[in-house]
């Protein structure tokens, strides 16, 4: 259990600093956009630079749609995906496994993989097109809630077991 707890934690740190990358690019990005700093325009494409040089760092559409719902939004819903895999990941660090607030924070991540993914496709296909790689990445997330899933029925039943035999001793 110990390279489990290892693991945990190592992963849990890369997984609370992608949530900083993420949450820094949704507000450089804002702001570039908001203000114009570091700000570049090619045609119909925007180019986010590195501040104070040249360099490249972003490119998007420069549509108010595309920059809402499927640039800033798909920054936004990754960051809090990497959270909730932090907060799941923090779950094996715990020193008692099969806790009821260990199956909360699986259940956020199962609920969240499995159902927002579509319906924020849904909602950005009213306003633009999709590519076939956001389906595979529904997917993907969809497996990822069902076998999270699966691992939240396991610790409720070791919550269960946990509880019956509290009774008995």
């Amino acid at each position: 259990m110990k390279e489990v707890k290892n693991l945990a934690k190592n992963l849990f740190y890369i997984s609370r600093f992608c949530v900083f990358v993420y949450a820094l690019l949704t507000i450089y990005s804002a702001i570039s956009l908001l203000t114009g700093w570091s700000l570049k325009f090619e045609g119909d494409y925007f180019n986010i630079q590195f501040p104070f040089t040249k360099q490249t760092i972003l490119i998007g559409e420069y549509n108010l749609t595309y920059i809402f719902l499927d640039y800033l939004m798909v920054f936004v819903l990754y960051g809090i995906f990497f959270w909730l895999l932090g907060n799941v990941l923090k779950v094996f660090l715990q020193p008692k496994l099969f806790a009821q607030k260990n199956i909360k924070q699986l259940k956020y991540f199962y609920i969240a993989n499995l159902f927002v993914p579509s319906v924020a496709t849904v909602i950005a296909y009213t306003f633009s097109t999709i590519d076939r790689d956001v389906i595979l990445l529904i997917v993907l997330h969809f497996i990822i809630g069902i076998f999270s899933y699966f691992l939240a029925q396991i610790f409720k039943q070791g919550v269960d077991l946990q509880n019956e035999q509290d009774l008995y001793i």
